[in-house]
């Protein structure tokens, strides 16, 4: 039973979230042999406040 938890900066659509999760889903079945049945994928979205990279908050970034 594969379990993927996506975490990112901002936000996603709800079109943008089921392709991501229909692409991850295919994946794991034809690379890992995973039943889509039984893959679960969660997504996280995190503020840009919330988020850094190289010591700069990414909201002071866009």
């Amino acid at each position: 039973m594969p379990y993927v938890h996506l975490r990112v900066a901002g936000t996603l659509s709800s079109e943008q979230k089921a392709k991501i999760a229909e692409e991850f889903t295919d994946t794991l079945a034809r690379v890992a042999n995973k039943s889509k049945s039984y893959t679960y994928i969660t997504f996280e979205e995190v503020p840009h406040e919330n988020w850094a990279i190289g010591g700069a908050l990414l909201a002071k970034k866009t």
